[in-house]
């Protein structure tokens, strides 16, 4: 039996189906990159944006017209017709009991820690699909880390979840959790996204003392505007953003700064878009994810008087891009000349992730030195549209 994949959206989707890949393979089934060859598609999908959701859909259609036969499960942040709303919410206890194979493909290891959001932002549609959060066993995600880095061989790992924010068992935080799986030692720890709050603050925290926590924090913002904040139920303020990136680039001088941004949320006037303007200006977010709002049925958002154009929403974040470009390249330009740790994504080519997210090329000769799934350190030597381009650290 032969089974495809298809995955969309967010970091815990793809740990997810890579987890799934691993499943069916100790079942005896074959992976196949092929409908045509494939006795069941495994759609993952995605519903986050208006856009995202429509791509997932066409290529349900186009499957299902051109495969009229074929087995498709769709699952993920997705609407299944044929499930029933509790069974379309995915929960953690439910995907993650007994001992399950390790994934192996990738070039970093996936750990999912938590699942769904018991937030109610009104802009989001992604509870209904995942319910309220759910986290994983503290000792059972220990266990799963070692088995990655010992079983796995993997050298890198990256920590996944609906909103990592709310990880919570017995009394154990996330914070508590990165210092725990930072403490087993053997690979290099990644956060996903952190939503801004008190509870980020001891993140920043652990990440500072621990040096094999990748020195990269990405915040889920939205915006820069106190009243939009309020309108999205986003549980901070501006300041509170402000606070979080002054405090991780006083611990950590050179710690990338991410963020979600939304424009064009409804109300949203040119004030509050100058104030998440200079949000980013004053900030040096490096590594900035612009969306301009997606009205998704059902959610409040997408019946709030003052609606914005598309035009509008569009312009707006052109305008936001540009500003992350230039923070972009003014943050890529400060590793010119020093030695990074680039995990190995890529081996015929050596190139992968730096500790701070930057893409790291390696232009010289001793390609067999830098195996896949490694960790290894290079000099950065030049910088190519955005790309650092480095030579071994030895060299």
């Amino acid at each position: 039996m032969k089974v495809c994949f298809e995955t969309f959206g967010c970091r815990l989707n793809r740990a997810e189906a890579l987890q799934q890949e691993a499943n069916y393979i100790a079942k005896g089934w074959e992976i196949t990159k092929e409908h045509k060859d494939a006795d069941l598609v495994i759609v993952r999908g995605c519903s986050v944006t208006k856009r995202a959701q429509a791509d997932c859909e066409k290529l349900i259609a186009h499957i299902r017209r051109k495969y009229p036969t074929l087995n498709v499960k769709i699952e993920g942040c997705l609407k299944d017709p044929a499930k029933s709303p509790n069974e379309q919410k995915r929960k953690a206890e439910a995907v993650e009991s007994g001992i399950e194979p390790v994934p192996s493909r990738t070039a970093r290891g996936f750990l999912k820690v938590q699942d769904g959001c018991s937030r109610r932002c009104s802009y989001c549609i992604i509870p209904s699909f995942r319910g309220n959060s759910v986290s994983i066993p503290f000792n059972d995600i220990l266990e799963k880390a070692k088995r990655l880095r010992d079983e796995g061989g993997y050298q890198e790992i990256v920590m996944t979840g609906c909103n990592l924010s709310l990880y919570s068992h017995e009394g154990k935080t996330l914070a508590q959790l990165i210092d725990a799986l930072s403490s087993l030692g053997g690979f290099r720890l990644r956060l996903g996204s952190i939503e801004p709050g008190e509870q980020a603050n001891e993140i920043i925290r652990v990440m500072a003392e621990n040096e094999n926590v990748c020195k990269s924090l990405h915040l889920s913002v939205q915006s820069g505007s106190n009243s939009i904040l309020s309108a999205m139920r986003r549980p901070y303020f501006a300041r509170t953003v402000d606070n979080l990136a002054e405090k991780a680039h006083s611990l950590m001088p050179d710690c990338s700064l991410g963020c979600d941004i939304i424009t064009g949320f409804p109300g949203e006037t040119q004030l509050d878009f100058l104030a998440t303007k200079a949000m980013l200006e004053r900030n040096l977010f490096s590594n900035v994810h612009i969306f301009p709002f997606s009205a998704r049925p059902g959610t409040p958002a997408a019946v709030m008087p003052g609606q914005l154009l598309r035009d509008a929403k569009t312009e707006r974040a052109r305008l936001l891009s540009k500003i992350a470009s230039k923070n972009r390249a003014e943050f890529t330009e400060r590793f010119l000349g020093r030695i990074v740790e680039v995990a190995i994504e890529e081996e015929k080519n050596p190139s992968g992730w730096t500790s701070e997210y930057l893409w790291c090329t390696l232009k010289t000769a001793a390609r067999n030195m830098f195996p896949r799934k490694s960790v290894k350190k290079m000099k950065v030597i030049g910088i190519s549209k955005g790309i650092l381009e480095a030579t071994h650290a030895d060299a």
